[in-house]
């Protein structure tokens, strides 16, 4: 008989968030996976948990043989929990490869719910929270990051990213000067930490900030949709979907592809497409 597979979200930062439920999966575990096993382990600490688990390490240089390994042991009986450092697996952190390989071999895992420094962020930012994105960590280079911020220069959904204290200034200054001085933003640090700290305004104040001040901890930053006057023209939209049919798309798939960027019903561009085929 198959064991089950836990896939559980942890605190993000206070202890106290974690829910009863994960406390009980951690007693009741055979096998405890764990981004960090130190971190795991001071976790149980805090919530005064006692486990019988074995605890083993998974990340991004042992994920590929450790999904094995768990796989084999569900398949052999044992309950075996994932974790990783904090918030939901698979969210910018392990996970995902463990999840898609546990359902390929029939196994369905079950997903604790809890917190997560995506949601946590929004709610503290202020801004739209109806439809967003997440986008993961700003990339790394300067021609990369000026890129991404000119792909979300039109999106109509509030923008979620995660950055490295010592990389905002820089994202934020290129944020201004591709997004505009003024469009709305949020920098969320350290949250439900003893040091945590929300910082509204501008996306030009918000990098005048953090240029000004020694900025440590987890950072995510939450960007307000673009103003309904930066979206794109109809003419922008059949221009970029006539680019996506040259390359090879469908119909179809090029319309749910704008619908997705820019944040406009599937059907309003499919729409165009059909208006712009009559005329010609």
């Amino acid at each position: 008989m198959n064991g089950v597979l836990w896939v559980a979200a942890t605190p993000i930062g206070n202890a106290q968030d974690a829910s009863l439920r994960l406390i009980s999966v951690f007693e009741n575990a055979d096998l405890i996976a764990a981004e960090d096993t130190r971190k795991a382990k001071y976790l149980m600490k805090a919530l005064g948990i006692t486990t019988h688990a074995k605890v083993i390490s998974f990340f991004a240089a042992n994920e590929e043989a450790r999904v094995r390994e768990m796989l084999d042991a569900v398949l052999n009986g044992s309950n075996v929990l994932m974790i990783t450092d904090a918030g939901m697996p698979g969210v910018s952190d392990p996970g995902y490869s463990l999840i898609s390989g546990a359902i390929t071999a029939g196994i369905i895992p079950i997903v604790l719910p809890g917190p997560s420094a995506v949601t946590t962020a929004l709610a503290q930012s202020g801004l739209p929270m109806e439809r967003f994105i997440f986008d993961g960590f700003i990339s790394r280079t300067d021609g990369a990051r000026r890129d991404y911020f000119k792909g979300i220069a039109h999106e109509a959904r509030t923008v979620v990213l995660f950055e490295s204290p010592r990389r905002l200034p820089s994202s934020l200054a290129v944020a201004a000067e591709v997004l505009g001085a003024d469009r709305l933003g949020a920098i969320c640090r350290e949250m439900t930490k003893t040091y945590e700290e929300t910082i509204h305004g501008t996306i030009a104040e918000l990098a005048q900030w953090a240029s000004t001040h020694e900025v440590l901890g987890e950072i995510t930053i939450v960007i307000a949709p673009a103003p309904s006057t930066l979206r794109p023209t109809n003419e922008h939209i059949l221009a970029q979907a006539q680019r996506l049919i040259s390359l090879g798309m469908g119909k179809r798939e090029a319309t749910a592809e704008l619908a997705q960027e820019y944040g406009i019903p599937k059907r309003d561009i499919y729409d165009l497409l059909i208006a712009s085929s009559k005329a010609d």
